[in-house]
């Protein structure tokens, strides 16, 4: 099948996202197609990516000075340490603005050396070659970098959007089943707060696509990689229209830190059940159509993605979930800031609630 491109234009960066397989054999073709010149070049690579794929980067990339920087990507390795070990090897290197930092990996790694590449005299090139299904629909567009700290995720971070995202069908084929219904619980997102003929699209063949099989599965990419275009176009530095994008995520974020970004829970199966908590709540607060509701939480349960918080927490865990979503960086006040579902295609924002409002409703969600 011939690779598909999808154009992002920002008002900071004009980028390409190139959809295909096998295409990391052709790295440097791309590159060059694609006018991402530079002299030397750090990849950044997850140390879980096999040495096949490495070695055909390697080879693609022969003709230019590589660096290579092997990262144990996980949650509590995105930090400031990690950072502080990249920017020591660019500065050693003595790279300049006009050389590259490509990442190698999933979310975890893209956010850590997009975070870098930031920093790093004010910006250099950087290239996302997302490796799981979730970088692949979610964090390589739109430009958000960032680390966690003690106080919350993602707390520390900035807009820098990459100069080409690469997207290789072929390493998700090395994924274990949880990784891949991580990524589709994000495709899943995209759907329900946009595009509602889409949704019907995952509903019918979400079997397909989770086995990875073309040409369905460069669809859904496609398709979760165009909503998300379409959004950071009209609102990059999320000001408005780009809050929708969180839906789920200020109960995700709170659960993920409050199980200390273990392994019990990783991001994607959070957002899963961070948008089971707030289809829920917008349920209970009447929003959300009855028919939309129940054929979502059918979805959710034919595809057996994860959906209840009390298989990971308990009530004494209560006060915890809250403190997080206290601290959440959408909130703007003590009130705690939700993005809601009024019917698929139809997301609801700033709506803000008392925490002790929500705090009744996860005690029943614990309960149940």
């Amino acid at each position: 099948m011939k690779p598909i491109k999808l154009k992002i234009n920002t008002k900071t960066q004009k980028y390409s996202i190139i959809i295909g397989s096998n295409l990391v054999a052709n790295v440097s073709k791309i590159l060059k197609e694609n006018s991402i010149n530079f002299k030397q070049c750090l990849l950044i690579i997850d140390k879980n990516i096999s040495k096949k794929y490495i070695s055909k980067i390697k080879k693609s990339l022969n003709k230019k000075k590589i660096y290579v920087h092997l990262f144990k990507a996980n949650e509590i390795n995105k930090n400031f340490n990690s950072i502080s070990k990249i920017l020591d090897i660019l500065l050693d290197k003595n790279f300049s603005r006009d050389d590259c930092v490509i990442s190698i990996g999933g979310g975890i790694t893209g956010d850590v050396s997009g975070f870098a590449a930031s920093v790093f005299k004010r910006g250099l090139k950087f290239v996302n070659i997302p490796t799981t299904l979730l970088s692949q629909v979610d964090s390589s567009i739109g430009g958000k970098t960032g680390i966690n700290t003690k106080y919350g995720k993602n707390l520390i971070g900035s807009f820098y959007q990459p100069h080409l995202v690469i997207s290789d069908i072929q390493f998700l084929k090395t994924l274990p089943k949880r990784e891949l219904i991580c990524g589709y619980g994000e495709i899943l997102k995209h759907s329900l707060i946009a595009n509602k003929s889409f949704y019907k699209f995952l509903d019918k063949n979400n079997n397909k696509i989770l086995k990875i099989s073309s040409p369905f599965i460069e669809k859904a990419i496609y398709e979760s990689c165009k909503i998300k275009k379409i959004v950071v176009e009209k609102d990059e530095k999320e000001k408005g229209l780009r809050k929708i994008l969180n839906f789920g995520h200020t109960f995700a974020h709170a659960y993920e830190a409050s199980l200390g970004y273990s392994k019990k829970l990783n991001h994607g199966e959070a957002v899963i059940l961070g948008m089971k908590s707030a289809l829920n709540f917008s349920l209970k607060k009447d929003l959300i159509q009855k028919n939309d509701y129940k054929s979502i939480i059918s979805h959710i349960s034919k595809v057996n993605l994860p959906s209840k918080i009390k298989k990971f927490f308990k009530i004494g865990d209560l006060n915890k979930i809250l403190s997080f979503m206290v601290k959440d960086k959408k909130n703007n006040s003590d009130k705690i800031n939700l993005v809601l579902l009024k019917k698929i295609g139809y997301p609801i924002i700033n709506r803000e609630y008392k925490k002790n409002i929500l705090a009744e409703f996860l005690k029943n969600e614990l309960r149940n």
